[in-house]
């Protein structure tokens, strides 16, 4: 990124962080005392946790995925004018393109979603859910999905700043406080789609992909609406008890190796690696039995 952008964004961080905590805290007020609800702020300091032990690993991630982007825009025909509104325009319809076939990847590719889970760990749905990224997206190819938009000639500090801005719209959205909010919801994604994201319910599993907008789910099928008059289950489908937060930001990772080590060759590696995260846990689990059976001579 260029350094005006980086300390633009680094003179905004403290009022974004400022008015994160405060709602986070409206929250808690909110659930404990306005609508009678539990809160658990072992879970909530958990996800903190994880920010925390995070801040290494994704800025280390950031310079990655920054010096990769651009170097790829060395080799676009031409920059794009960002200094022109249309660019601007352009750029916000194609990351949130991008954001939803990265999202999507993120559930249906176990490599991303060995990432992608520690978002998905909470079982409570509140604010500092929200906190729960994982820490090696960049390191495991995030990039890939908005390097085409730096090829064609999107700056690449417009397109990680609508990226961003993305990111942090997203935040408003892990809350049970905001209900349906009318026609918005036919365009913009909100807090009442993000629920149904988020739960473990199976009639709710790899839906609502879409970052600030719902739009792709709408036209690409994966749009599913909050059902009325009850709260949802959330969490992961294999429910994860921890708070500790070293093992909530890497036990997915560790399942994925240890899978894809139980895999003979590397054909079958490839295969608990890249396909679904259902069928990939289906794959190592045959491929442990197997093993097994072979070790007693069955």
């Amino acid at each position: 990124m260029t350094p005006d952008f980086m300390s633009g964004a680094q003179e905004y961080r403290p009022l974004v962080l400022t008015l994160a905590l405060a709602l986070a805290l409206a929250e808690f007020g909110w659930r404990r005392w306005g609508a009678g609800r539990r809160y658990d702020l072992r879970s909530a300091a958990a996800s903190l946790g994880v920010m925390v032990l995070g801040i290494v690993p994704k800025q280390f991630g950031a310079l990655v995925s920054g010096a990769v982007l651009f170097a790829l825009a060395q080799l676009a025909p031409g920059q794009l004018p960002i200094d022109d509104w249309r660019t601007w325009a352009a750029c916000f319809v194609l990351v949130e393109f991008a954001y939803y076939w990265f999202h999507r990847s993120s559930h249906t590719v176990r490599w991303f979603w060995a990432n992608h889970a520690v978002h998905h760990s909470s079982n409570e749905f509140v604010l500092p859910s929200a906190y729960r990224l994982g820490w090696f997206g960049p390191l495991m190819g995030s990039w890939l999905f908005f390097a085409p938009l730096v090829l064609i000639g999107f700056p690449p500090a417009m397109v990680a700043g609508l990226l961003g801005a993305n990111l942090l719209y997203q935040y408003l959205l892990h809350t049970e406080l905001v209900g349906r909010l009318g026609p918005l919801e036919w365009v913009l994604n909100t807090p009442s789609h993000h629920r149904v994201h988020h739960s473990r319910e199976q009639a709710c599993l790899d839906c609502n992909f879409g970052g600030v907008v719902i739009v792709f789910d709408r036209l690409f099928g994966t749009f599913r609406a909050e059902p009325e008059g009850r709260a949802l289950d959330y969490g992961l489908v294999h429910r994860l008890e921890s708070n500790n937060p070293f093992w909530i930001g890497l036990h997915e990772v560790v399942a994925l190796w240890r899978d894809a080590l139980a895999a003979p060759g590397w054909r079958a590696k490839g295969a608990v690696l890249f396909s679904a995260p259902a069928h990939s846990e289906k794959l190592a689990r045959s491929f442990r039995v197997s093993s097994h059976q072979d070790r007693e001579g069955i």
